[in-house]
């Protein structure tokens, strides 16, 4: 009997080898076609028809040379940065960020508009895309992903919002609207969780498959981690911790009525700036009470302690229920109180539970949810871009 041919199977190595050989080109910056070939372990002629079908593609393009021994120097490659683009926003209360990224992740525009004064949030979402692509010199049909960081749910199975709580305009049936107005590939996602996705690339989560990140700004929020991959839930509404019923505030019994949640009136912001007041510390916001206090030294431990306390009651009552070794503090005032809250806090869970998750502040200071916007759609968009090479 002849061996069983599997069908496909050279094309299929052919999709592996130049996903592989761009993976490369990504992380190592420009190659040559012999050092491409010993990376992947592929032969000369193999590697150089690698790169010819790349070339012929617009994936890679030649960047320069490298001058070797006898002979002429060989040619470098490098992933073309404007083979595709993507476009990450941060959708604020008042105000909406988008910035432009080519495929290798360079971000190449960033624009700010204001939220304030229209109740139209198609045309500022598009206002704002079409600014960044335009700054990063991308024509709109090169952007391949747009990806929104909203607060609230967004629902797994339509990728729609269900419910922003300090978003009032934006509504189910906005993802198709957007969607048809950009021609483009729109995903909505969390802002919490973008946040955590920032914080396991390049700050304080990198390498921690399970993790929680505990946002605390003007709203309360918490992203899971679970085998490096994100959970939602199956309505979406994992992490949202702002609606623990904790002692001590009253528990709204009518969430539609937009009454502001139990452990958010414990640790939201306001909540904060009003604890900081009784300590004697009058800040213009929360943050700044925070590190008021963190300068003040011993005087202000007091206020430290009261927002660790609190603070550990979410916290506590994650750990107990996913048990994770790594919890990040996040968010303006989680960023605020750096090391100083964070101890505080790992203190406090260790106290009132059998958990000991190590807690930190995040390692990130600019835009985390920009830039998990960001590094979402591009790992869409290089699986779409670098999976489809063979034609």
């Amino acid at each position: 009997m002849s061996a069983t041919r599997l069908p496909g199977t050279p094309r299929l190595l052919r999709a592996l080898n130049d996903r592989a050989a761009l993976e490369l080109l990504l992380e190592r910056g420009p190659l040559t076609r012999a050092r491409l070939g010993e990376l992947t372990g592929l032969s000369k002629v193999t590697a150089s028809q690698l790169v010819e079908r790349l070339e012929e593609r617009g994936l890679v393009a030649r960047v320069g040379e490298q001058a070797g021994g006898r002979g002429p120097n060989a040619q470098l490659y490098a992933v073309r940065p404007g083979s595709a683009y993507v476009v990450g926003v941060d959708v604020g209360a008042e105000r909406v960020m988008a910035a432009c990224a080519d495929i290798t992740g360079a971000v190449v525009s960033q624009v700010e508009q204001s939220t304030r004064d229209t109740d139209d949030p198609v045309g500022v979402v598009h206002t704002a895309v079409v600014q960044a692509a335009s700054r990063a010199g991308a024509q709109l049909d090169s952007v391949r992903r747009v990806v929104l960081g909203t607060p609230g749910l967004v629902d797994p199975a339509t990728g729609d919002i269900t419910f922003a709580f300090n978003l009032p305009r934006w509504h189910r049936g906005l993802l198709a609207a957007l969607r048809e107005d950009l021609h483009t590939p729109v995903v909505f996602e969390n802002d919490v969780n973008l946040a955590a996705v920032a914080e396991a690339q390049s700050g304080a989560a990198q390498g921690v498959a399970d993790f929680v990140l505990v946002w605390v700004g003007a709203g309360v929020g918490l992203a899971i981690m679970l085998g490096g991959r994100l959970h939602h839930g199956s309505s979406g509404a994992a992490g949202e911790i702002g609606y623990l019923p904790v002692p001590g505030v009253p528990i709204p019994r009518d969430v539609s009525r937009r009454a502001k949640p139990a452990f958010q009136q414990l640790a939201g912001a306001d909540a904060v700036r009003a604890v900081a007041r009784e300590h004697g510390i009058d800040a213009p916001d929360a943050a700044d009470a925070v590190r008021a206090a963190i300068a003040a030294g011993t005087t202000g431990g007091p206020l430290l302690d009261e927002l660790a306390r609190r603070l550990a009651l979410g916290v506590a009552s994650t750990c107990v229920v996913l048990d994770p070794p790594l919890v990040v503090l996040a968010g303006e005032v989680g960023q605020a109180g750096g090391v100083a809250l964070a101890e505080r806090v790992q203190h406090e869970v260790a106290a009132i539970t059998l958990v000991r998750p190590r807690v930190v502040p995040t390692g990130l200071t600019e835009e985390p949810i920009l830039r998990g916007a960001l590094r979402t759609a591009l790992d869409a968009v290089r699986d779409e871009v670098f999976g489809s090479t063979v034609g």
